[in-house]
C-alpha cells in the first residue's frame, strides 16, 4: 500500500519585510557580493512572487546592506583571490572567479594585485599538488608534459611560467622558495 505524500502549501509571496529578512539571513549565512545577493533575491521573487503595491527595489536593498557593512565586495574579492592562490590557481582563473561573483574592476584591484604578486608561488603550489615538473616522480614523456602544460593553463597560469615549470626535471629535494625565486627571474 502506497501512501500519498501530503501536498505542501505554496510559500507566501514576498513583501518588503520578508524580502529584507531573506536578504539579511543570506548575508548573515554566506560571504557574498552585491551581485550574488541581487541574483539570490531575484530568484526568490521568481519562486514566491511579490505581494507589494510597488515593484521591489532590489538595488536599493542591496546598496543599503552594503552601506551597513554586511556586504563588502572588495573584502570578498581579496578573500577569494587569497583562497584560490593558496590552492594553486593562477591570475586568469582568479580573475574569472571574480567576474563570476560580480566583482567590478574597482573592488577587484587589490585582489588582482595579490594574484599577480603571488603568481609564481601559486604555480609552484599547483605543480607540487599535481606532481608536475620538479615534483614529478620520474621523467615525463612528451605526451605527459603536454597534459601537465594543459592543466597548468586551465588553472590560469601564464604559458611562459607553465612551460618553464613543466620542463624542469624531477628533483626529490627541491626547495620551493629557491624554485620560486628562480622562476621569478
Amino acid at each position: 500500500m502506497t501512501h500519498a505524500r501530503p501536498t505542501r502549501k505554496p510559500p507566501r509571496p514576498l513583501d518588503r519585510g520578508r524580502l529584507q529578512e531573506l536578504a539579511i539571513h543570506y548575508v548573515g549565512r554566506f560571504a557574498t557580493t552585491r551581485a550574488k545577493l541581487a541574483s539570490y533575491l531575484q530568484r526568490k521573487l521568481r519562486e514566491r512572487g511579490w505581494d507589494g503595491e510597488h515593484p521591489p527595489d532590489l538595488g536599493a536593498l542591496v546598496e543599503r546592506l552594503a552601506e551597513l557593512g554586511y556586504i563588502d565586495d572588495a573584502a570578498f574579492a581579496l578573500g577569494k583571490a587569497r583562497s584560490l592562490g593558496q590552492r594553486g590557481y593562477g591570475e586568469r582563473r582568479i580573475d574569472q572567479a571574480l567576474r563570476q561573483a560580480g566583482i567590478d574592476d574597482d573592488d577587484g584591484v587589490a585582489a588582482r594585485s595579490l594574484a599577480s604578486e603571488g603568481a609564481v608561488m601559486a604555480a609552484v603550489r599547483f605543480a607540487r599538488r599535481r606532481r608536475i615538473g620538479p615534483f614529478a616522480i620520474g621523467l615525463a614523456d612528451p605526451k605527459e608534459r603536454d597534459r601537465a602544460l594543459s592543466a597548468m593553463l586551465r588553472a590560469g597560469h601564464s604559458f611562459d611560467l607553465s612551460r618553464r615549470l613543466v620542463n624542469l626535471s624531477p628533483d626529490a629535494g627541491v626547495d620551493i622558495d629557491r624554485l620560486a625565486q628562480t622562476l621569478e627571474s
